[in-house]
Order: C-alpha cells, then sequence, then structure tokens
C-alpha cells in the first residue's frame, strides 16, 4: 500500500488558513483517503475556530514525557502537538492535512522530506480588514501582527506552493481542495 501524503498548511494569522481547511473539510467529508489531523492545544475550545483538542498544560507536558506527539512546538504562550497518529494514517495510504506553524516549518521540513507545505497568502489590506472584522485584537496587536505576517515572505523551499486567498470562500477552497486532490510531485503555483 503506498504512503499517504502529508499536507502542512501555513499562513499568517488572519489569511483564512483555518477557514479555508474547514470548507475544505466540509467538501471532502465523503472522500475515504484524505484525513483533517485535529491539534493539541493549550487552549480552552471556543464556539467558532478550530476544532481542536484542548489539554491543559500539565496533561500537555505528560503527553510529551510519554513521547504522543508527532511534532510540537509553541507559539503565543501556547502550546501546540500533533499527535502520533498521523504515522499510522500515513502508513495506511491516507493524505493527511495539519494546521501547522511557521517557526516549525523548518523542522517539519527535515523530518518529513515528502511532505507538501501549503502557503495560504492574502494581500496586506485584505489581511487588516479580516483581523478588524474579527475583533479579537486591539489596533496595536494588529500592526505586531501584519509586520509578522512579512516573515512568510521569506519562505523559500521546493516543497511549498502558495494559494493566494483574497478571493472569494468558494474560489480559493476550490483552488485549495485542487491542490490537496494533486499527483504529489506537483508543486503548482495557485492564484
Amino acid at each position: 500500500m503506498p504512503q499517504g501524503q502529508l499536507f502542512y498548511v501555513i499562513g499568517p494569522s488572519g489569511s483564512g488558513k483555518d477557514t479555508l481547511m474547514q470548507y475544505a473539510r466540509s467538501k471532502l467529508s465523503e472522500r475515504e483517503k484524505i484525513i483533517f489531523a485535529h491539534r493539541y492545544i493549550t487552549r480552552k475550545p471556543e464556539l467558532v475556530g478550530e476544532n481542536h483538542i484542548y489539554l491543559s498544560e500539565a496533561e500537555f507536558a505528560a503527553k510529551e514525557r510519554q513521547d504522543f506527539f508527532a511534532m510540537q512546538w509553541d507559539s503565543h504562550e501556547l502550546r501546540y502537538g500533533i499527535g502520533k497518529e498521523i504515522n499510522f494514517w500515513l502508513a495506511q495510504g491516507f493524505n493527511v492535512v495539519i494546521n501547522g506553524s511557521r517557526e516549525y516549518l523548518p523542522i517539519v521540513l527535515e523530518k518529513e522530506p515528502q511532505i507538501r507545505v501549503i502557503l495560504v497568502r492574502t494581500a496586506n489590506d485584505v489581511l487588516r480588514e479580516r483581523l478588524k472584522n474579527r475583533q479579537r485584537e486591539t489596533a496595536d496587536e494588529i500592526e505586531k501582527r501584519l509586520e509578522r505576517a512579512t516573515l512568510f515572505n521569506r519562505i523559500n523551499h521546493p516543497n511549498v506552493t502558495l494559494l493566494d486567498n483574497n478571493g472569494s470562500l468558494e474560489e480559493s477552497g476550490a483552488a485549495f481542495i485542487a491542490l490537496l486532490m494533486q499527483d504529489k510531485n506537483s508543486h503548482d503555483l495557485v492564484s
């Protein structure tokens, strides 16, 4: 049985990465060979947003000591983990989609040389408007997020495919699904 493909999705806060993943998950729910992996996070669940598994700091540290995670990183005062169940799914031929982290990208590229990275990009004015509309950050925090978003412009690797998310959800969502359904060896720019 051929190994499944691992997809690692990254993008700056407000780029629409979570929305695209939710859209694709709903459209691909009938597909047998694609799994959207959940993350273990030390953030309490919210009514909207990512469907993650909450772990307290102590629970997360215990799981880390027990070698439970295939991937683990810290960001914005939270801890994130991807369970080793992804290795089983990949070995069974499932394609696995992960909500990743820019800071962890160099490590994942080294650990998983065949990984496909999808970098969700959004124009700065669109990003600013999305951050304002979600009403989570102050004006100063939005400006800091916009500054951090420029760090994504430095990412350059043959495993990285750019996905333009300036259009409608239907357009960007269709492009995202197309990337997930592509042949393993294709790394085209989608816009």
